[in-house]
């Protein structure tokens, strides 16, 4: 294979584009059968992949039963179709100390509302990526690239809004945030930009950068599923200037990870909202390092409004009774907290 084509290939692999590295191959097609029509064969490559998706999300329907009818059928499945989603909702939360009644019930009824409109609609999932650069020329053939070739790529898959992130001060990391509305999208990314051939054809500086002058130095990724309190990722405040906070909690076990989850998805959230934390998203990470943990990210017009509405966060009394829960003590369920401060790029879509 030709020097070029080797690191074309090397970089849609995953190391080298935004697109995200192949997260779970896709399963090798079984060949055409002997005098198998193409019809046939695309029918039955149709029912192996709707197997396959039906196994990936655990909906594969059990098989009816000796001597049962249709109708009992359609019934059972029915029953635990309604069982199945009935335990993935969420505990309502409890009354908190010192919360009146009005105030849990106005609570509640925001939980409930957020819940319906959660069961409308699916999770989205993001990736994250860490680029480290150690020179000016580096970033702006980074920025070329992400700008040029990237962005546009994955709009064009139905991928965004993509966020690009410099730290507050210095010049690297870069961050990147991609946002899928489903994990196919992760799965098949890879695949997909390679049939770009504008992106292929604009991206060929960075994709095919000789190991003399590289692109970068080095990329992390991480995989995360939304949370069921934030489904679904948001733009609050879009001024040039604004600051964004990226936060990492991790945990010392499975449980008190998920004990986190529970008091961001039942309170805690809500509490940000009304205080100014204005969210992005917040995600569990699925894939990733330092696990269990999970991220999410802040946006606030400058810092003085970060700094001033964190300050009324930490004084709300719904906080204070939050965190005077037993179980939701951060000794108990938080290990160790990472705390960026970045500023997008002035072309991010974040």
């Amino acid at each position: 294979m030709k020097r070029r084509e080797f690191l074309r290939a090397s970089c849609l692999a995953g190391l080298g584009t935004l697109s995200g590295a192949t997260l779970a191959g896709e399963r090798e097609l079984p060949p055409k059968l002997p005098t198998e029509s193409d019809a046939a064969y695309r029918a039955r490559i149709a029912r192996m992949r709707a197997a396959e998706a039906a196994e990936r999300s655990g909906r594969s329907l059990p098989p009816r039963l000796p001597g049962e009818s249709e109708a009992a059928y359609r019934t059972r499945i029915a029953r635990a179709r309604a069982q199945q989603a009935a335990g993935r909702s969420v505990q309502p939360p409890a009354r908190l100390p010192g919360e009146s009644e009005a105030a849990y019930r106005a609570r509640m009824a925001r939980f409930r509302a957020r819940q319906a409109a959660g069961m409308r609609i699916g999770k989205d999932y993001y990736e994250l990526r860490r680029y480290e650069i150690e020179t000016e020329a580096q970033k702006a053939g980074f920025d070329r690239f992400a700008r040029d070739a990237a962005i546009p790529a994955l709009n064009r898959l139905g991928i965004g809004p993509v966020g690009v992130f410099y730290p507050w001060e210095g010049l690297s990391p870069i961050y990147v945030l991609l946002r899928h509305r489903h994990v196919g999208s992760c799965m098949s990314m890879t695949q997909r930009l390679s049939e770009d051939q504008e992106f292929l054809d604009k991206g060929a500086a960075f994709l095919d950068a000789p190991a003399e002058r590289p692109a970068y130095q080095r990329m992390t990724s991480s995989l995360m599923v939304a949370f069921d309190g934030m489904k679904q990722l948001e733009t609050p405040i879009t001024n040039p200037g604004r600051v964004i906070q990226l936060r990492t909690y991790e945990s010392a076990s499975a449980a008190a990870g998920q004990t986190k989850i529970e008091m961001f998805n039942t309170a805690e959230i809500d509490i940000f909202r009304k205080t100014g934390l204005h969210p992005v998203f917040f995600g569990e990470t699925l894939i990733g390092d330092k696990m269990p943990n999970l991220t999410y990210m802040l946006v606030f017009k400058d810092m003085e409004q970060r700094k001033a509405n964190w300050k009324k966060f930490g004084g709300h009394p719904d906080w204070k009774a939050l965190k005077a829960i037993p179980k939701y003590a951060d000794k108990k369920i938080v290990s160790h907290i990472t705390n960026l401060f970045l500023r997008p790029a002035d072309y991010s879509q974040i």
